[in-house]
């Protein structure tokens, strides 16, 4: 294990030079006794090159996309193109401030405005707000959207959001903090929605049914227009979490099925930075009658002009995010939409879609694959269920052992309604080779389940921290070094 920068401290070595304080500040009149430290801070004393070893081996510690694969299900982990990066990187767009004049700033308005219409056009949809900056900031505002709807029409009794019970986890979460109340139904033995349980749950207080398609299985819901029929045969709205849209790109438009509300992630959709606490970005799409209750603004344009769209201020729920949303996540979506095209976003899906049934086929001898009957989407579940019961090999202990493979886990333990959870997502970015070795890898573990389980119950073996007791990392969190 490498010393960290506390480790390497010399006492009266630095790397740096701070100019001469040249402004008379008394601070002590200036900062009130409580706010003053007791004792001087204790920081490491090093040189400039200490600093740069010290980061640069913690960077190769980090797991990612550039170091090896990451099939993280439900989280699409893709490569982000370096073309994008380079292009946000570019003057013009980093010296802009969002409280310049309009007139000023034409280009990044036309760029807002564009990536609202192709988003609008990708799914179907009639308007797009670019303002949420995450997936689940997405869904907030789009419950604030059908809870503006039923409030217009006088319709409080209308406090009920259905969800399966294979949803995302932020999805109850933002149905509780949208004010509404969260209702839960089945799933049938294929993975979809159980219909019959959805008619028994709707009534004259249901708001709305939040669905991901193709679901948390990777399985598309096939019964999606029937679901909307029923939803809105209650004046119900019809949300489409658009977590999982990588698979359908340019081949079904949400829009168009009956979905009334959808989000976008375009951290995971279109290639833009994702994980580690970043920024995100989620806008969402509705149809014509909904428009006027989007966050304001808009981005219009009119008379050769483009613009900052208050229009519909007055019957708008009001901002979920200061200016425009994450203008550099969004400048990287629609670099990624305008390099790919119509054509290209299609192939994004059918090599997503490729990809994950390839692996699922491949491993289908050596893993419980609980919907192996019907194609997966872009992504599929298998579990450790044969691995528990004839070795008492747990999914976590797969999952370890992946990590001395040279790859980060897979999603586990998720969706709940599987037993010894394994998602997997390969995305479109990888090759064949890479997808071979990993389900050469997944073949040799189920083997040593069997001749060696200890080893996996050890594992991993081969990362910078060994396996830590979980339970009691959570009991007694400590992320403080001592020194």
């Amino acid at each position: 294990m490498a010393k960290t920068i506390f480790e390497r401290t010399s006492i009266g070595r630095k790397g740096y030079t701070l100019p001469v304080n040249d402004v008379d500040v008394k601070l002590d009149s200036c900062i009130p006794a409580k706010y003053k430290r007791s004792s001087a801070v204790k920081l490491p004393e090093v040189s400039e090159l200490d600093v740069m070893r010290h980061f640069f081996e913690l960077s190769h510690m980090n797991h990612c996309i550039e170091k090896g694969f990451y099939p993280l299900g439900s989280c699409t982990m893709k490569y982000n193109p370096k073309i994008n990066e380079t292009l946000v990187r570019n003057a013009g767009f980093n010296n802009l401030h969002p409280m310049q004049d309009e007139d000023t700033v034409q280009g990044a308005l036309e760029i807002l405005y564009d990536l609202q219409e192709s988003l609008a056009e990708i799914s179907g949809f009639s308007k797009v707000t670019l303002q949420p900056v995450a997936g689940a900031h997405g869904e907030f505002t789009g419950l604030k959207v059908i809870k503006a709807y039923h409030e217009a029409k006088g319709n409080f009794h209308k406090t009920k959001i259905i969800l399966p019970d294979s949803a995302h986890g932020t999805n109850p979460a933002s149905v509780v903090l949208a004010g509404f109340e969260v209702v839960e139904i089945k799933s049938n033995k294929d993975g979809m929605v159980d219909i019959a349980d959805l008619k028994a749950h709707v009534d004259e207080n249901t708001a709305g049914f939040m669905l991901t398609n193709p679901n948390t299985l990777g399985l598309f819901e096939k019964q999606v227009e029937e679901i909307a029929e029923i939803i809105h045969a209650v004046d119900g709205l019809f949300y489409m979490d658009g977590a999982n849209f990588n698979a359908i790109l340019g081949i079904v438009k949400p829009g168009q099925i009956g979905f009334d509300v959808m989000h976008y992630n375009l951290h995971k959709t279109f290639a833009t930075p994702h994980g580690g606490g970043g920024p995100g970005s989620g806008p969402i799409g509705v149809r014509e009658d909904l428009a006027k209750y989007l966050p304001a603004p808009l981005i219009g344009f009119k008379d050769g002009k483009y613009f900052l769209d208050y229009s519909h201020a007055e019957t708008s729920f009001g901002k979920v995010h200061s200016f425009f949303g994450n203008f550099a996540i969004n400048l990287r979506a629609y670099i990624y939409i305008k390099m790919l095209g119509a054509k290209g976003l299609r192939r994004v899906a059918e090599n997503a879609v490729i990809n994950a049934n390839y692996i699922q086929k491949k491993l289908e001898k050596y893993y419980k694959i609980p919907f192996k009957h019907i194609y997966c989407m872009h992504e599929f579940v298998a579990s450790g269920e044969w691995q528990k019961d004839k070795y008492g090999i747990k999914t976590i202990d797969i999952a370890k052992r992946i990590l001395d493979k040279g790859y980060h886990a897979p999603t586990i333990y998720f969706p709940l309604i599987v037993p010894e959870a394994i998602m997997i997502e390969p995305t479109e970015t990888e090759s064949k080779e890479t997808l071979d070795e990993f389900i050469q890898a997944m073949i040799d573990i189920a083997h040593e389940c069997e001749t060696n389980p200890e080893l996996l119950h050890n594992a991993p073996m081969t990362t910078p921290v060994r396996r830590v007791d979980d339970t009691l990392a959570v009991r007694q969190l400590n992320v403080k070094f001592e020194w």
